[in-house]
């Protein structure tokens, strides 16, 4: 059977190729350059779709458009097809009257579902009152030497879907859209940032030290210089280290990498956005996150409420907020305060919630495990939960009042965390003392990273002004903002194990 198979598979291509060299012998170049595409079929149903046939008559609109083949209907002498360009589709309409016999007949009407061809024509309406180019001209401009996916039902296979998003664009309305999508939520982001007086840098993505977040990093060599180096988890600490040179208001919208587990939520190579607020506290970013939500979803579909699933979300009302500790005690039954006091009992509830614990943990520590546990999926509108635990969250600011905490928030949207934010640590002794607890936390027969920044507390010593601190994951605000409940939907390229 796999010898029929493989021998059929063969035999194909060579009739194909065969049938491509008949065509390339009768004159017609398989992959010329000289058509120039003006119009996009989006731009031509929003002008002309609700104009009446007689109307399109008297205005005698000349269109050149490209696109591929997506459907036909061969009959006789007059066929109709519709081609794809990246914003939607058009129907075409060619008869042997308006080219020429030879080339409808011969060549027209063998072209294969995929191939790209260029037409012009003037547009007019169906019996049935679809938007039409008559064509005048028609032209080949790439032939397709593979068959393409089930033209009625799209690219359903998810693997393959992402192994091969060039096939997923082609097939699936919703995938394109995805990404266009994709596109402007981040221009309008962008364009929120500016006018909010922020200044866009750009920060190494490879880095002697790697700091910023607590994750493995990936790490390569530089030959040159005969060193290993390290694609950055996070950009933090350089970005802190413009607001010591003397910008106020940054920010940098690039990729992460963090060398860990893929799941729904986490891809190895990621988007972010981190900002930085001279003279601000991490109140003012709760202000500043609320505002940006409200002016995308505003400028983009247009209202500040959004559909997730099947709940509706309201960007316009005040986000609720709550403390970690707050929302242990709401979401996990039979359980008080006193219990997340004593370690001896939050290990008890850790173990019941089957979380390892490991030796060096200490309350703040399991007070975290727990709440990752079980909160973040109860948080479905948007949420800010605050004052963190000091044991995870070693740059940022202590609170005034309770030395065991930070001024620090996250904030959660659908059961996601979204972005994470705080005051940022100025002081270089205690950041220092931080690093170092940090390091010997560390288990350093699994690691041998070592991820003291001396440099970053050397420019920590010429004065950081009072800063506050911002990072959003933008792949998951795609995820939100086009309802999809996996990154690699909206990732063109995500992460896979090699195909073999």
């Amino acid at each position: 059977m796999l010898k029929k198979k493989n021998g059929q598979q063969i035999l194909d291509k060579k009739n194909k190729n065969k049938k491509n060299q008949k065509i390339s012998k009768n004159g017609i170049f398989l992959y010329p350059d000289n058509f120039y595409k003006e119009d996009l079929s989006s731009t031509l149903h929003s002008k002309y779709s609700y104009k009446t046939a007689q109307e399109l008559v008297n205005l005698n609109v000349n269109v050149s458009f490209a696109g591929r083949i997506m459907s036909r209907r061969i009959m006789g002498k007059a066929s109709f097809a519709h081609i794809q360009d990246y914003e939607g589709q058009i129907q075409i309409y060619v008869t042997q009257n308006n080219i020429s016999d030879s080339l409808y007949n011969d060549h027209f009407k063998s072209w294969n579902i995929g191939d790209i061809i260029g037409v012009k024509g003037i547009l007019f309406k169906t019996k049935r009152g679809e938007l039409t180019i008559n064509c005048y001209e028609v032209l080949l401009l790439s032939k397709v030497l593979k068959s393409f996916p089930d033209k009625f039902h799209g690219l359903v296979n998810k693997e393959i879907r992402y192994r091969k998003r060039y096939l997923d664009l082609i097939s699936n309305s919703r995938t394109r859209k995805t990404f266009l999508t994709r596109s402007k939520i981040i221009s309008c982001i962008r364009d929120f940032m500016i006018k909010k007086n922020f200044l866009e840098v750009e920060t190494p993505m490879m880095q002697n030290i790697p700091g910023g977040a607590l994750a493995k990093p990936f790490i390569t060599h530089h030959n040159s210089l005969n060193m290993k180096m390290y694609l950055r988890i996070s950009p933090e600490l350089y970005l802190k280290r413009l607001i010591v040179g003397g910008f106020e208001k940054i920010f940098e919208i690039n990729k992460n990498f963090r060398n860990e587990g893929l799941s729904s939520y986490h891809n190895p190579e990621f988007t972010m956005m981190e900002l930085y607020m001279a003279y601000s506290n991490y109140k003012d970013l709760m202000i500043l996150i609320k505002e940006l939500f409200c002016d995308v979803t505003n400028k983009i579909f247009g209202s500040p409420i959004i559909k997730c699933g099947c709940q509706e979300l309201d960007f316009s009302k005040s986000f609720f907020s709550m403390t970690m500790i707050e929302s242990i005690l709401k979401y996990i039954p039979n359980i008080n305060s006193n219990d997340l006091k004593s370690l001896p009992r939050l290990k008890k509830i850790a173990q019941k919630l089957d979380i390892k614990i490991e030796k060096k943990w200490g309350i703040g520590k399991i007070q975290f495990e727990i709440f990752e546990k079980i909160v973040p999926k109860n948080l479905i509108q948007p949420t800010f939960i605050t004052e963190y635990p000091i044991e995870v969250s070693p740059l940022a600011r202590s609170n005034d009042l309770n030395s065991s905490i930070t001024d620090r928030f996250e904030l959660y949207i659908n059961g996601c965390e979204i972005g994470n934010g705080f005051s940022e640590l100025s002081d270089p002794i205690e950041q220092k003392n931080r690093f170092l607890n940090q390091i010997q936390n560390k288990d350093i027969k699994k690691s041998s990273v070592n991820f003291f920044d001396k440099d970053y507390i050397t420019a920590l010593k010429y004065g950081l002004p009072p800063t506050a601190g911002l990072g959003i994951g933008i792949d998951r605000v795609v995820m939100l903002l086009t309802n999809h409940d996996n990154i690699k939907d909206v990732i063109l390229f995500p992460t896979f194990k090699k195909d073999t």
